[in-house]
């Protein structure tokens, strides 16, 4: 597609299927394979969105604990107009949400952390455009209650990764980031917002809620934290099933072997109980031995008539697992599509059966935005390569090979030889073989040996060809180094500081000119 048909931040758009990037779960899903259909409601087209409104119905009782808890949450906080105005619309029978989750990752981590909320401010605004009689809130569900560390202590910017460090355990969105000060002192560029972020607020929550809603309030994003009592409550009936019936465990593993079935691979694997043992600086699995309740790792200990005490009178104490935490989300929200990455996406197609045993409407999932930022000069050598935008996203070997290959005027390629030499040895085999048959051995051992010459022959050609044609191969491998560092995407790999902190206007570009209902990989240019 020419740069002149689309925006002059927008650049390409690439199919999924020709970005060798997507596993075939999250390809069939998307194209709608037949196999697929029985693991989720409907697919994610706008015009789907009439019939989840009409499903999804969410009761008056719940939207107010909802409202009460998110003022509460953004109590000491400075919100837009238009995120006061979403909270308030929630009370409504007619607001509705779209939602993404993500971990607490330090300074907001990969790049796509970024696309997940435009994708999802951008879902909201093309649905009121498509339905104005309702509203829909724009939702980012932050993990606080997660607790590998390990996977949010870091991010990577300007090539250079940067480390959390500290010895604080439990769930991360209860710790106190006062001690990510060093990376301050390191990267003194860093914008205010994450300084007053991480070095004025309590807990990495709070923090979280603070540069999200500076980059993403005036949007209306509302950001919710689920560790909390009241949304807890709702979830009661879940906790007793989970812990004394093991329903999902069952379910779940019921729709596992029926995908694994169909050639599917999955990604999530219940347990009999779903659910973590939350408190203080501890959040560990609820196991149950010989007939007592233990939480793992620690000396806590209950009969059953205590542990159905302590998730009556504590379910704040009780954190839902990945089986569990979606149908958790969709209990308290009033919610019609959930925006995620492939993997993610992929594993709730095995959860489909819980949330009708719950009697709970399962979502549309969405995928995300999908994203690369070309800088101009990145542009500039994909232009000069001859590149195609679709080339970038080759193997960068297949594709050093083939562009080297179009730019020579030399042979590089001994096929012709190589048939030439099969007929001479075809032609020593007749000759061989009615003298005696056993030559006929020696004559293949022969042949093999010649042509893995020649084929040797032919790499030195090309690997020649390749330092006469080093600056094109230079191009080539700076490109894919931009776009794929170390051989990720670059939105798995990059902050999106480095984009942001030379051009303020980023976020901003990219809610221009990402298409949330556009399932394709969009090319955007940086500057």
């Amino acid at each position: 597609m020419a740069v002149s048909e689309l925006s002059q931040v927008l650049l390409s758009k690439i199919p999924f299927n020709k970005t060798n990037s997507f596993s075939r779960s999250f390809l069939d899903y998307i194209e709608g394979k037949e196999a697929l259909t029985s693991f989720y409601n409907r697919l994610p087209s706008i015009e789907n969105f009439k019939l989840q409104i009409e499903e999804k119905h969410f009761s008056n009782e719940n939207r107010a604990v909802l409202s009460k808890v998110l003022q509460k949450q953004y109590d000491e906080f400075e919100l837009s107009e238009a995120t006061v105005q979403n909270i308030e619309l929630l009370k409504a029978g007619t607001t509705f949400t779209v939602t993404t989750g993500h971990q607490l990752n330090i300074f907001t981590g990969p790049l796509y952390f970024i696309y997940k909320i435009v994708t999802v401010i951008n879902a909201c605004k093309a649905l009121k455009k498509q339905y104005p009689a309702y509203d829909f809130v724009p939702v980012y569900w932050m993990a606080s209650e997660d607790h590998d560390f390990e996977e949010i202590s870091y991010f990577r910017f300007n090539g250079k990764k940067f480390s959390w460090k500290t010895d604080q355990t439990g769930a991360v969105g209860r710790f106190d980031p006062k001690s990510l000060k060093p990376i301050f002192d390191e990267i003194i560029s860093l914008p205010d917002f994450f300084k007053e972020a991480y070095l004025k607020r309590n807990t990495l929550a709070e923090a979280g809620r603070h540069y999200v809603n500076a980059l993403f309030g005036d949007e209306g994003l509302v950001i919710i934290d689920a560790d909390n009592t009241e949304l807890k409550n709702i979830l009661k009936p879940v906790m007793f099933d989970d812990i004394f019936k093991h329903s999902a465990n069952d379910l779940v593993t019921e729709t596992s072997a029926q995908l694994d079935k169909a050639g599917y691979k999955t990604q999530v694997f219940p347990r009999e109980i779903n659910f973590f043992y939350l408190k203080e600086h501890i959040r560990s699995r609820i196991v149950k031995e010989d007939g007592v309740f233990h939480v793992l790792d620690t000396e806590i200990r209950f009969s059953e008539s205590e542990l159905r005490a302590e998730i009556e009178n504590h379910p704040e104490r009780f954190s839902p697992n990945v089986v569990l935490r979606p149908l958790y989300q969709e209990m308290i929200l009033p919610n019609l599509a959930y925006v995620g990455g492939p993997s993610e996406l992929v594993y709730w197609l095995q959860l489909k059966e819980v949330f009708t045993h719950f009697k709970t409407p399962f979502p549309m999932l969405m995928p995300r935005n999908f994203a690369g930022v070309v800088t101009p000069n990145i542009q500039r050598k994909i232009e000069k390569s001859g590149l195609s935008f679709e080339d970038i996203f080759k193997p960068e070997e297949a594709l050093t090979q083939e562009k080297v290959k179009e730019n020579t005027t030399n042979q590089l390629s001994l096929n012709q030889e190589l048939e030439h030499l099969k007929s001479i040895f075809a032609e020593v085999l007749s000759v061989a073989k009615p003298i005696d048959t056993t030559l006929e051995k020696l004559v293949a051992a022969e042949q093999k040996r010649a042509e893995n010459s020649i084929q040797k022959i032919e790499k030195k050609l090309l690997k020649a060809e390749k330092r006469n044609q080093e600056v094109l191969v230079n191009r080539i491998s700076a490109i894919k180094e931009s776009l794929f560092p170390g051989g990720s995407p670059q939105e798995r790999k990059d902050n999106f500081l480095n984009f942001y902190l030379s051009d303020p206007a980023f976020i901003q570009n990219c809610l221009d000119s990402l298409d949330a209902f556009d399932y394709q990989f969009h090319l955007i240019a940086g500057s």
